[in-house]
């Protein structure tokens, strides 16, 4: 393996190290074992969501427990104005205004973040244990407030330095890594909370045996899917071959069936969880009785969810897929599409292409992500199951895959041209 790959790999599993370090600082003046007794009761809720996606940092209340979802919210504020205002989409492809386009979504990040450490902070005042202990151990609540307000929001800002770190250093996008890494360290929690529902007999074998079998089928459906794409073919003009003999020249566009990657799955759950972290702090029955309704567990929040991802899958596809960009490339590159005039009409039927795919892949990532839990649900299992998270983990598995692959063969390029070969 090449030494570049190497340390940008060791880079990656250090800064993951550093996140998973942090995980375990908790917010100064509290009581963690009321707060995890807390989230114990509250699994099968968007606490218990919520909890799953940090890592279990939330049940520690720890400096990083409002986990990454700040800055999601923030990065689906600013994807939203910029596809609206045409100044601000600018902004985001020119090379300096790309920096002070990560600015505004940094500052953004830390307003929602202040809002959603208050109300954390506020919530915890009311919460005590079974025993009747409190879950704060400060007599002062401002100052409490104050104290967890200014943690939470440092150990925000270094998870997103963090994120940045890997994706500019290391092996694969670092927001995704970081999700990806909070989940799993979930994994073994889980296989230990189901082998106890074994051992009480809260679930048997025959109902475990079809959650693994949901569980595999689920992997094996996203592997397929992710790895599926359409090519279209591309020709080039007799004189363009003769000039690049020597060269490598792309003959087809590969067009994904899923085009918007994970993106969509997240950022319904960051939405749909945002309003779950804000309607906890409240004691009022009707406040409660909303957020109640919006539990994971119920039909209502998977049938939003499934909205949300539909319309994120075809907002975030129309971003990534820029196929007047690809058109004018490939008519400045001599190629063409055979059959389709170049230029304007390429790229009319390079975007049909991609809107039908779009399709497919938008019903394939809402079907993944609320199927499982309705089959789960369906057999009575005692825990939340969602196939969002089967989803972040196996896609980003795959992509750092594919970038680790795409970097392996860029060495060995590298290494035959310096040998003349």
């Amino acid at each position: 393996m090449n030494k570049t790959l190497m340390t940008k790999i060791l880079i990656t599993l250090g800064f993951l190290f550093a996140y998973r370090l942090l995980a375990y600082v908790p917010v100064p003046g509290v009581n963690v074992d009321v707060i995890k007794e807390f989230f114990d009761s509250n699994a099968g809720n968007a606490l218990g969501m919520f909890n799953m996606f940090s890592g279990k940092a939330a049940e520690r209340l720890s400096v990083i427990s409002l986990g990454i979802m700040p800055y999601i919210t923030a990065s689906i504020i600013m994807e939203l104005l910029a596809a609206t205002f045409p100044n601000l989409g600018k902004l985001k492809k020119e090379r300096d205004g790309m920096q002070k386009y990560m600015q505004i979504i940094r500052y953004t990040t830390i307003g929602i973040t202040v809002v959603q450490a208050i109300g954390v902070s506020i919530g915890l005042q009311g919460l005590t244990g079974r025993t009747g202990a409190s879950a704060i151990m400060t007599e002062n609540t401002n100052e409490f407030i104050f104290i967890s307000c200014i943690s939470m929001l440092v150990g925000t800002m270094l998870l997103m330095w963090i994120g940045e770190q890997i994706t500019q250093r290391g092996i694969g996008q670092g927001i995704s890594l970081i999700i990806f890494a909070g989940i799993v360290s979930g994994i073994p929690s889980a296989i230990g909370g189901t082998v106890n529902l074994l051992n009480t007999s809260e679930m048997n074998f025959i109902v475990l045996a079809f959650v693994i079998l949901i569980i595999l089928v689920t992997i094996g459906v996203i592997i397929y899917v992710e790895m599926a794409e359409r090519r279209v073919p591309i020709s080039y003009s007799r004189k363009i071959i003769m000039q690049n003999q020597n060269k490598r020249i792309m003959n087809y566009i590969p067009i994904k069936i899923n085009l918007s990657g994970v993106i969509p799955p997240i950022f319904a759950s960051a939405i749909l969880m945002f309003p779950g972290t804000i309607l906890q702090a409240s004691t009022n029955p009707f406040i409660q009785k909303i957020n109640d309704f919006l539990s994971p567990q119920g039909y209502f929040f998977n049938f939003i969810q499934f909205l949300l991802v539909v319309f994120f899958a075809y907002f975030y596809a129309s971003i990534a897929f820029n196929s007047k960009d690809i058109s004018e490339n490939l008519k400045k590159q001599g190629g063409f599409i055979p059959g389709v005039r170049p230029g304007e009409h390429t790229s009319t039927f390079l975007n049909d292409v991609a809107s039908r795919l779009t399709f497919w892949g938008s019903i394939y990532l809402g079907m993944v992500t609320v199927v499982p839990w309705l089959l789960t649900k369906f057999l009575g299992v005692p825990f939340y199951f969602g196939g969002t998270s089967v989803l972040i983990v196996v896609s980003v598995a795959l992509d750092t895959m594919r970038r680790i692959e795409a970097q392996i063969y860029m060495n060995k390029y590298k290494t035959l041209s310096a040998i003349g070969l």
